[in-house]
């Protein structure tokens, strides 16, 4: 027997990096440049995929130089958080 059925598909990173930068384009607050985001002329992300996962350097803050935060996205729930607190932190760094 076959205990799969309820299985997740397998996590396809590249795929999910093409729909990731699709909704980041959305958020007019960011700016795409190659591999990396910014808010205000400073970098607060930068993407990568490989591994069967996207990896995501995400800025504390905007700064020149940030203190970078790394999460690695293995699924698709991990993604809609990632993409979650991005918006959060959008939303408090245009209120500062």
């Amino acid at each position: 027997m076959d205990n799969d059925f309820f299985a997740p598909p397998p996590f396809k990173a590249e795929e999910a990096l093409v729909q990731l930068r699709r909704a980041l384009r959305e958020l007019r607050a960011l700016t795409e440049r190659g591999d990396a985001w910014s808010f205000e002329g400073q970098e607060v992300l930068k993407l990568s995929a490989g591994d069967g996962q996207i990896t995501a350097k995400l800025a504390k803050k905007p700064a020149r130089s940030p203190d970078w935060e790394t999460r690695a996205c293995r699924n698709a729930a991990d993604v809609r958080k990632l993409q979650d607190e991005l918006k959060r932190r959008l939303a408090q760094w245009a209120e500062e």
